[in-house]
């Protein structure tokens, strides 16, 4: 599968109507975002159920500014709609196999207890 470009119009409907969404916040004049593209798209390849998409920081201010985006490539990914990872850098491939596997084990059932918990906490 190959990357999807993520804008301020279809960025909800792609992180809700997906289990798993890695994005790639990034711009054209970042050299290290140039470097880890060819690896981010070879990755996307072996995934068939991960959403591999891309942020251009440059065209989408008002999103990069939404998630704080401070420096770029920052990697960020979202499984049933909520951020299990967010870090700026960009990564090996083998270290990006490994996050993939490590949000597919996460146990979703008791995040989304803890979220609950938290608002519920938060409203008493």
């Amino acid at each position: 599968m190959s990357t999807v470009e993520l804008n301020k119009d279809n960025f909800v409907e792609v992180i809700e109507n997906n289990d798993i969404v890695m994005v790639d916040f990034w711009a054209p004049w970042c050299g290290p975002c140039q470097s880890f593209a060819p690896v981010y798209d070879e990755i996307s390849e072996q995934h068939e159920d991960v959403v591999f998409a891309k942020v251009n920081t440059e065209d989408q201010m008002e999103l990069a500014s939404h998630f704080q985006i401070r420096s770029i490539p920052t990697l960020m990914v979202f499984r049933e709609k909520v951020i299990l990872f967010s870090q700026p850098g960009a990564l090996p491939g083998s270290a990006l196999e490994q996050l993939i596997g490590q949000i597919r084990e996460v146990d979703m059932a008791e995040v989304h207890r803890q979220i609950a918990e938290e608002q519920g906490g938060a409203q008493a």
